[in-house]
C-alpha cells in the first residue's frame, strides 16, 4: 500500500475537485523529467531541469568525461528529480489554491481518492437544492 496526500481546490464542491499525490519517489519524473514537469503544467520546474540537463551535459562534455562516467552523472541527477519531484508538484498547487485535506493509504490513486471522499463527505460543500416551485 502506497500513502497519498489529498489535496482540495480552494472551494470544493464535486470528487473532480481532489486529487492525490503519491508519497515517494516519482518514476515518471525520474525517466522524463521536463516533459512530466510540462504535463503537470510546471512551466519554471520544466525549464530547470531542461536547463540543468543541458548544462551537465555541455559541462561534461567540456570537461572531457567518458561516456559511462556522464551517464552515471545523468542517471544520478534523474534520481534526485524522481525524489524530489512530487514534493514539487504538492508545492506547485498549494501555490494555485489547492489545499492539503488529509492522507490515504490505498494501492493507486483512485482507490485514495474514493477511500478519503467516502470517509470525508463534509470536505465538499455541495449547493443546497432548489426548490422546483
Amino acid at each position: 500500500m502506497q500513502v497519498f496526500n489529498i489535496y482540495l481546490r480552494g472551494s470544493a464542491t464535486a470528487p473532480s475537485d481532489a486529487a492525490a499525490i503519491k508519497e515517494g519517489f516519482c518514476w515518471p519524473a525520474f525517466l522524463f523529467g521536463p516533459f512530466w514537469a510540462l504535463w503537470h503544467r510546471m512551466w519554471f520546474s520544466a525549464a530547470t531541469i531542461a536547463a540543468s540537463y543541458t548544462l551537465m551535459m555541455v559541462g561534461l562534455s567540456v570537461a572531457g568525461v567518458n561516456a559511462s562516467m556522464a551517464n552515471t552523472f545523468i542517471i544520478g541527477a534523474a534520481a534526485l528529480i524522481g525524489f524530489a519531484a512530487n514534493g514539487w508538484r504538492q508545492n506547485a498547487m498549494m501555490g494555485n489554491g489547492w489545499r492539503l485535506a488529509g492522507l490515504s493509504a490505498a494501492a493507486d490513486t483512485d482507490t485514495a481518492l474514493r477511500r478519503f471522499i467516502d470517509l470525508h463527505p463534509e470536505e465538499f460543500t455541495l449547493p443546497a437544492p432548489r426548490s422546483a416551485y
